[in-house]
């Protein structure tokens, strides 16, 4: 429909991919009818390797094959953020980096990295703050390190996005929403996803109400649900690696329907805003874990990718947001018809 606000489909294309190969992924994608994906883990023929350690002749070659399969890269899946915000023994496993070297090397690389895709979004995360300490009371420490990052970004004409998870120092749609206005920088912008708030014990009213703290904020989104296998109970601290009941974006608890149906109001602003900054239009992008998840990426095989796309289509379908998926023209287009 003419009236209807659109979106663009994407998603993390390693998802798609038994052993991440590139031609894997593109492949699946490209018979998806998908022409953007996001690039988190690939096999370039180097063995798998997160996009950070890509060399050169990798990036080349990935962008070779970009080609050959019609596709582009709508935001770079990074890792930044995804380290201790002290250096202090909690008993985890997650790696401390002195933020003035982190900022030197792991964010300049993303940046120079998502010039080399040519996409203008960075995904990232808010620190992991000490175990067994208050989200809250860290607050300050990453305002001040995200502003940092967020600067550094917008040197390069690039957005940074920070992503809803779980264990972070942005676990909530309320203490992002505090972060996004104390930073407030016009290079960061907010992920949505609700399946991340679901798997925390959160109820559909719950997730709407840190979708709409989020709201303001929100630059693009990701797609998963979760579907609880019992009672929603709340969790502390969420071990990621044994979460299993990740599944299609219309069948889960999170209650995508009326998530997207106010967000469908909120798409033609912030589709403008993008395009100011050289991004062609919102993104949802699919990371939908239904084989599992873990702390660093997921899986659903190019089987589970394919069902979690229809699930997609078919809650935008009901709430009246239009999507573009490879058609007969687009062969035409490519072939020099």
């Amino acid at each position: 429909m003419a009236d209807n606000p659109s979106v663009i489909l994407t998603g993390f294309a390693d998802e798609a991919a038994n052993q991440k190969e590139a031609v894997q992924q593109f492949s699946a994608f490209a018979s998806m009818g998908l022409q953007y994906y996001t690039i988190r883990f690939i096999d370039a023929g180097k063995g798998v390797k997160n996009v950070m350690q890509l060399t050169k002749s990798e990036i080349t070659h990935i962008r070779h094959l970009e080609d050959e399969y019609g596709l582009n890269v709508s935001s770079l899946g990074s890792p930044i953020g995804k380290v201790k915000l002290q250096d202090v023994d909690d008993g985890s496993h997650n790696k401390y980096i002195p933020f003035k070297k982190y900022l030197k090397n792991d964010v300049q690389k993303a940046c120079e990295l998502a010039h080399a895709f040519e996409t203008k979004l960075i995904r990232g995360f808010s620190f992991y703050h000490p175990r067994g300490t208050d989200a809250s009371e860290h607050i300050s420490q990453v305002v001040d390190q995200l502003g940092q990052i967020a600067e550094t970004c917008h040197r390069s004409d690039l957005i940074f996005g920070l992503e809803i998870e779980a264990n972070l120092v942005g676990q909530s749609g309320a203490l992002l929403a505090d972060i996004y206005s104390k930073v407030n920088h016009p290079a960061l912008m907010l992920i949505f996803d609700a399946g991340n708030i679901t798997s925390m014990g959160n109820a559909p009213h719950e997730v709407f109400q840190q979708y709409s703290d989020m709201k303001r904020g929100i630059g693009w989104m990701h797609i998963k649900d979760y579907k609880h296998p019992g009672p929603i109970e709340k969790a502390g601290h969420v071990d990621e690696a044994s979460l299993k009941n990740f599944v299609a974006a219309d069948i889960g608890d999170s209650g995508h329907e009326a998530i997207l149906s106010d967000f469908r109001e909120a798409i033609p602003s912030l589709q403008r805003k993008l395009k100011k900054r050289g991004i062609p239009g919102v993104f949802l992008d699919l990371e939908p874990h239904v084989k599992g998840g873990g702390q660093f990426g997921g899986f659903s095989g190019p089987d589970g990718m394919a069902v979690a796309l229809r699930g997609l289509c078919r809650v935008l379908d009901y709430v009246g947001i239009d999507y573009h998926l490879r058609d007969f023209d687009d062969i035409r287009d490519a072939r020099g018809f």
